[in-house]
């Protein structure tokens, strides 16, 4: 059934607005990418580099498809008959994959998030949907891990939520400091998840645990 959103709801990042330069053509795209090839050092016209433009424009489609999505939209759809249910919902270890808006590289972890219902649950799959809307745009893991926690208590409004992010940043693997294998811990914590601290030490138990994992 659908929600209804109360005034005291914190504010979240939905589909960024389209103000301010005009988005450029596919063209204009691609002849950008030409540039870049031509700054590199290489020949755009060669065999091998003759579509590049064209497969990295079509890549960006699919890398940064979240401009076009709305998180709240994705919740929408929740359900209230739950039997009294008021334990801990877990997604975990859903695959994230982002890029760095400081470099556009690669961020490459998991992230788990959970919630405790109040009244009303959604499908999983709209959790692991919400971490792809906001993951498939240009950002900080920090930010991101954010972003997630206030979009679904801002839809679901339950006792608390509760996000943990782990990922590997090529932009500190591949260039700069080069320091490959070191991974990233964000987390962020509403309601009951951040003012119980038993609830809090559940939940870390809850992604730490491997037993319940079907393979």
């Amino acid at each position: 059934m659908e929600h209804n959103l109360t005034s005291d709801s914190p504010a979240i990042s939905q589909t960024p607005s389209r103000q301010g330069p005009a988005r450029p053509s596919r063209a204009e795209a691609e002849a950008a990418v030409r540039t870049l090839l031509l700054w590199a050092g290489e020949d755009p016209a060669r065999e091998g580099l003759r579509d590049t433009p064209r497969r990295v424009v079509k890549a960006y489609e699919e890398f940064f498809r979240g401009y076009a999505e709305d998180p709240v939209a994705l919740l929408s759809r929740t359900f209230e008959e739950i039997e009294d249910y008021d334990e801990i919902v877990l997604l975990r270890d859903i695959r994230l994959e982002s890029h760095c808006e400081h470099h556009m590289v690669p961020i490459i972890g998991r992230a788990h998030v959970a919630y405790l219902p109040g009244k009303r649950v959604v499908g999983i799959s709209k959790l692991a949907r919400v971490v792809d809307a906001y993951a498939k745009r240009f950002q900080i893991q920090e930010k991101m891990t954010a972003q997630i926690a206030n979009a679904i208590q801002h839809v679901l409004q339950p006792r608390g939520v509760a996000v943990v992010i782990e990922a590997n940043h090529q932009c500190i693997s591949t260039r700069g400091v080069h320091k490959p294998g070191v991974g990233m811990v964000t987390s962020h914590m509403l309601g009951e998840f951040r003012e119980n601290p038993s609830t809090r030490r559940e939940f870390f138990a809850m992604i730490q645990s491997r037993s319940c994992t079907a393979e």
